[in-house]
């Protein structure tokens, strides 16, 4: 493709900053020129071309912790405490779940979010060579790390499943689709099995990744306070500090690691984090409506954590409104400290995308709109009466935009979403599938006797 974006304001969250009145170019997947419309709307005369006065570009967002297949399961169980969601709930149902649930469920997610600007997911579910979710996110053209989640009590499908993931689709469309590998948390896996994860991983990146594109390692950590407690139940070991101090003595923590929630950290756990150079995801809408807690998100960042933000699953959220999640993030962060000046709107941006392509150790390729990198991009219309008037683009980014304001995505050089319309997937068609799923799996849910 060779395309012109022009007469827009660029977020660049680069070099560049903020360019009124700016052009983009695409050739094929990439940026080939970023600059003033006046200066580059005569140096390419026969592109195609995107009229974008009235409208902003950013970089497309990355939601670094998801369960893109859990949408099917959206609205289920809503309103439990955590472990009661999990075991009563949400367990049982997914045990009935089917490898073409997971890919609807998957699909549903990838277009509802390509809808709302994101362009990257970092999903952690059970792949299923059948039905999975990387095959969902290569149909919608979503660009997504896949994780398959291990737990102890399933040992030898895991390892099959990873292999599999891993063979079939690290590196798979041009580089857009990468996987990692997922231990679900630490009460969940048990100390020797966390560790042979961890040879897992690398192992696996010896055979099939390389220096650009790692197989990466992706965990729930630290979610709730008992989090400890319910360790040592589990595998009758005895912590001594929190759950990070616990996880660095097994030798598991790298620059490879994005760790989800990290709610409940002790100061040494902080600094753990930080040493080791693990990035966090920060999910504020689940661990909120779960009554999790609030990430000390302002202390890691001050300590030199890398922090990104994630939506989590759509049966804890129950969207994947990535604008939500950042507004919120602002906004919690400010009350909790009683702090108008803590996370400011430009901060909180930078968290959904050059943060999160730095999380998913992504960044000299997306995060930020720079010659070189990838085309995935955003354009919004501006011209709305809650975006009236302008003074700051960044602020409006930040407390005001809607996912509904997204006009068009690109990703990968690819328009994926024109005029709020997706290309890639038969959205009635989808909607029908998927609400025919739903019946068909509380169907086999009766018929279990739950």
């Amino acid at each position: 493709m060779e395309l012109m974006i022009y007469g827009g304001t660029i977020v660049t969250m680069g070099p560049m900053g903020v360019i009124r009145d700016g052009a983009l170019v695409v050739e094929g997947k990439r940026i080939v020129d970023i600059g003033k419309t006046s200066d580059l709307k005569g140096r390419y005369p026969r592109y195609e071309r995107i009229n974008a006065e009235g409208k902003v570009v950013i970089p497309g967002l990355i939601n670094t912790h998801h369960h893109a297949a859990m949408s099917l399961l959206r609205g289920y169980a809503d309103d439990y405490p955590l472990k009661e969601w999990l075991e009563d709930w949400i367990w049982p149902l997914e045990s009935h779940m089917r490898g073409e649930d997971i890919y609807l469920g998957a699909l549903l997610t990838a277009v509802e979010s390509l809808m709302g600007g994101t362009t990257t997911i970092n999903t952690m579910y059970h792949y299923m060579e059948d039905g999975n979710e990387a095959r969902a996110f290569m149909e919608a053209g979503i660009r997504g790390v896949i994780g398959h989640v291990c737990f102890s009590w399933r040992k030898e499908d895991d390892r099959r499943a990873l292999e599999e993931l891993a063979r079939k689709w690290h590196g798979r469309m041009g580089g857009l689709i990468r996987v990692s590998v997922d231990p679900h948390a630490p009460y969940t896996v048990d100390p020797d099995y966390m560790r042979e994860l961890w040879e897992v991983k690398n192992q696996l990146n010896e055979r099939y990744g390389s220096s650009g594109e790692p197989i990466m390692w992706h965990i729930h950590l630290a979610e709730t306070v008992d989090e400890p407690k319910k360790v040592e139940e589990a595998f009758n070991v005895s912590l001594k500090g929190g759950v990070v101090e616990y996880l660095d003595s097994l030798g598991v923590l790298g620059e490879d690691v994005i760790a989800a929630h990290c709610v409940s950290l002790t100061e040494r756990d902080i600094a753990i984090l930080s040493r080791r150079g693990v990035k966090v995801s920060h999910n504020p809408v689940s661990n909120l409506k779960l009554a999790s807690g609030v990430s000390p998100v302002p202390r890691l960042i001050d300590s030199g954590v890398t922090v990104s933000l994630g939506t989590d699953g759509p049966s804890s959220n129950n969207v994947s409104d990535m604008f939500e999640v950042v507004k919120l993030t602002a906004l919690l962060h400010k009350g909790v400290n009683r702090d108008p000046t803590i996370l400011p709107a430009e901060r909180v941006l930078r968290m959904a995308t050059i943060d999160g392509a730095r999380c998913l150790l992504w960044n000299k390729e997306i995060g930020s709109l720079e010659v070189g990198k990838r085309a995935d991009l955003a354009v919004i219309d501006f011209k709305r009466p809650h975006l009236c008037p302008l003074y700051n683009e960044m602020s409006h980014l930040v407390y005001a935009v809607r996912a509904s304001d997204v006009e068009t995505v690109i990703v990968d050089g690819r328009i994926i979403v024109e005029d709020r319309e997706v290309k890639t997937v038969d959205l009635p068609a989808l909607l029908d599938r998927v609400e025919r799923a739903r019946v068909e799996l509380l169907s086999r849910l009766k018929e279990a006797g739950r």
